[in-house]
């Protein structure tokens, strides 16, 4: 046909009007949260004394009037400055109410240092909250303020979230209340490093200084996070903010309430990632888990039998795919009861069983006397190494081990990242302890082929993947 027939061109001509209305359908609707959750959403502002400061450490004299000195403080002291130090120090955050008897939640940091915290309601009603407690591992906080059948918010299961699901905050960015941004799941179970205990919710929502503690929700309405960090270079929001998944956030506020503290699990592991040159010299396919670097004294793991060198890949039936991922999984186990930890050791599979015990606030160790041997040797692995001295034993608190005195500038031990310095203590899962063991194993390693060694420094043990080559 030449020519488009008239009704064709009708057809056509619909489906264009009608493709914005296909598209704003598409999109999810806000509106429905945020009315039902809006009145649960509470603005947070803190008041505290400032600290003076070094320079500042002393109090304006009070001089009679007409006194010649007064030009000279008024010259030397500025009155105004002075006092405006002397106000109370103001912040803001968000929070929301878990409770019809007035418990809200929020973050740590929000009140940390706080005299006094004041908490309004969309509202206008200001209510001056009583600190529970709070948290700094897991940045959580509980208020309470003295009100009876107030809005809550209901509770939904992050554990469910999906990546490039819709997301939606409510807080009050640089003290704009009850502000709404929206956006989607960017990330599961991230890491950061000062959080170790956290496995954070990585969204693209527009979060700011403000938001921490407001409630990130589904789009059912549920909270599933509080808003708690963005990643930032500027201050301002960059496209990078964390929330604390909702079950941890409530595990912790229920301790708080309970005990007025928050007991974790411990394990007693220190632990690293696996490398790609790590996963081949233990048999694995992929590099996943997280590697066992020391075994802690007197730990549940050291008396479950986990070694240096294991590779935990399940924790309670969950897999492990990093090493950032165990801690939050062990911190959450219950106290007291048994745990199933998945190893894989010379290149197997085994479960072992672990009784959780928990976190210590401090951990010692026992001191020891370091043998005393100054015979040198070679190394065909481009570095040189000696006996353990007496000093370095002491300093890292190890007993065997060879000290790396030389690294070649190229070779194996460079490429893998060994330095001057660093003590060896185990090749190939083999315990080092003379230069004998180092020569006799070292003997036996096949040219190419990567193996894992464990290196002791100041800053902890590590695991190193070297490369021999032929000599």
């Amino acid at each position: 046909m030449k020519y488009l027939s008239k009704q064709i061109y009708q057809i056509i001509f619909a489906v264009v009007l009608s493709t914005p209305l296909m598209v704003q359908a598409a999109l999810p609707d806000f509106t429905r949260i945020v009315d039902q959750a809006k009145d649960s959403v509470v603005n947070i502002s803190t008041k505290s004394k400032p600290k003076p400061s070094r320079s500042r450490e002393y109090e304006i004299p009070e001089l009679p009037e007409g006194s010649p000195f007064g030009e000279l403080f008024e010259k030397f002291f500025d009155r105004d400055e002075f006092d405006r130090r002397r106000r109370d120090a103001q912040s803001l955050g968000s929070g929301f109410i878990v409770s019809k008897d007035g418990y809200i939640l929020t973050n740590h940091h929000v009140i940390e240092g706080a005299d006094e915290v004041i908490v309004r309601m969309s509202n206008r009603r200001e209510f001056v909250a009583k600190v529970i407690g709070s948290d700094e591992a897991s940045d959580v906080a509980v208020l309470k303020v003295d009100a009876d059948d107030l809005p809550v918010l209901e509770f939904g299961d992050s554990d469910k979230l999906k990546v490039g699901e819709w997301v939606l905050a409510i807080g009050s960015p640089f003290g704009f209340d009850h502000s709404v941004t929206a956006g989607i799941v960017s990330a599961k179970g991230r890491s950061l490093p000062s959080d170790n205990y956290v496995p954070f919710i990585q969204t693209d929502v527009a979060i700011n200084p403000g938001n921490s503690g407001g409630p990130l929700f589904n789009l059912d309405g549920e909270v599933i996070g509080i808003n708690s960090q963005i990643y930032s270079r500027t201050g301002g929001f960059m496209g990078l903010s964390f929330a604390i998944p909702i079950e941890m956030a409530v595990d912790v506020a229920n301790q708080i309430k309970e005990t007025g503290s928050v007991s974790r699990g411990w394990l007693g592991v220190l632990i690293q990632e696996v490398t790609r040159e790590l996963a081949e010299s233990f048999g694995m396919d992929s590099p996943h888990g997280a590697l066992v670097a020391k075994v802690l004294d007197d730990s549940p793991a050291a008396q479950a039998g986990l070694e240096v060198g294991d590779v935990i890949v399940e924790f309670n039936g969950k897999k492990v795919m990093r090493s950032s991922g165990l801690p939050p999984l062990v911190g959450r186990a219950t106290v007291g009861e048994e745990a199933r930890v998945t190893v894989i050791r010379d290149k197997k599979r085994r479960t072992i069983g672990v009784q959780i015990a928990e976190l210590p606030t401090a951990i010692t160790q026992a001191s020891f006397t370091p043998k005393e041997d100054k015979s040198n040797e070679g190394s065909a692995l481009g570095m040189k190494v000696e006996a353990l001295s007496s000093e370095a034993g002491k300093r890292l608190k190890i007993e065997n081990g060879v000290q790396v005195v030389e690294v070649e500038e190229y070779g194996p031990a460079s490429d893998a990242g060994i330095l001057k310095g660093d003590v060896i203590t185990m090749i190939d899962n083999q315990e080092i302890e003379s230069l004998d063991d180092f020569a006799a194993i070292t003997d036996e390693l096949k040219s190419g082929k990567s193996v894992a060694l464990l290196v002791q420094r100041r800053a902890g043990p590590v695991f190193l993947a070297i490369r021999p080559e032929d000599s």
